[in-house]
């Protein structure tokens, strides 16, 4: 994704750079532990929450400033793998 340059993960989660006033805002709602990890409805929690951030309606979740795009990833069981990338239209 290039959030930070190869070998520097560790800083950037340190520093707090992956989190609210850091660089960028990774799981605003806290993931899906949060939630109870529902079968079969984690990637629907996460659809909600990231279209919820993009029309500026995730409430204390919301990230500063202005949010034009979202990633979404999801595993399931035998090997399944969803990436989804949202975009605020006109952005």
């Amino acid at each position: 994704l290039g959030l930070t340059p190869e070998g520097t993960a560790e800083k950037f989660i340190l520093v707090g750079d992956n989190t609210y006033g850091g660089r960028v805002v990774t799981n605003p709602s806290g993931g899906l532990i949060s939630k109870g990890h529902p079968l079969g409805a984690t990637g629907l929690a996460q659809c909600a929450e990231l279209v919820w951030q993009l029309r500026g309606q995730a409430e204390s979740r919301q990230v500063e400033g202005t949010v034009n795009a979202a990633l979404q990833h999801n595993l399931g069981l035998g090997g399944a793998c969803v990436v989804t990338m949202y975009q605020k239209v006109g952005s």
